[in-house]
């Protein structure tokens, strides 16, 4: 079987979850830096769905080292069919969160008073760290579900 470079058990896919992880955490940090972001939904589900995203890619990453240094990638197909089906669920999540949380943040910067321009910019950020976490989510799924097939 030929290898694929961002399926799981490759090193392409532990520096995709190693990539979701840092976006995610770079999200959070922006989010978090301030306690008014409670005062929106937008925001709390960015961060319900960061909070998510990070133990995820985390465990999945130390499944990709311990597949990388052993030299024998998991490859059945149960457990792929649940990597792929958690990496669709959390990139939706993720893309949902990401936009939600940019155009929240746009739409207050536009109405000026609700909140400052600084605050309004790292909310913004933390939008982009989403996206850019999202995008790596999505790509990795991509990855496995072109592998899927054939495992099964």
């Amino acid at each position: 079987m030929e290898e694929l470079p961002g399926a799981l058990g490759t090193s392409g896919s532990l520096a995709l979850r190693l990539g979701q992880v840092i976006f995610a955490v770079a999200s959070l940090l922006f989010m978090c830096l301030d306690v008014e972001f409670y005062s929106y939904t937008a925001f709390c589900f960015l961060v319900t769905v960061m909070g998510l995203i990070i133990p995820w890619s985390l465990t999945l990453a130390i499944v990709d080292i311990f597949s990388v240094f052993i030299k024998r990638p998991a490859r059945q197909s149960g457990i792929l069919s649940i990597v792929v089906l958690g990496d669709w669920v959390l990139s939706f999540l993720s893309l949902a969160a990401s936009c939600s949380t940019a155009s929240v943040s746009s739409l207050l910067l536009a109405a000026e008073g609700f909140c400052g321009r600084k605050l309004c910019t790292r909310y913004q950020l933390s939008a982009a760290m989403a996206f850019l976490s999202w995008f790596l989510s999505l790509s990795s799924s991509l990855f496995n579900l072109w592998l899927l097939p054939s495992v099964a």
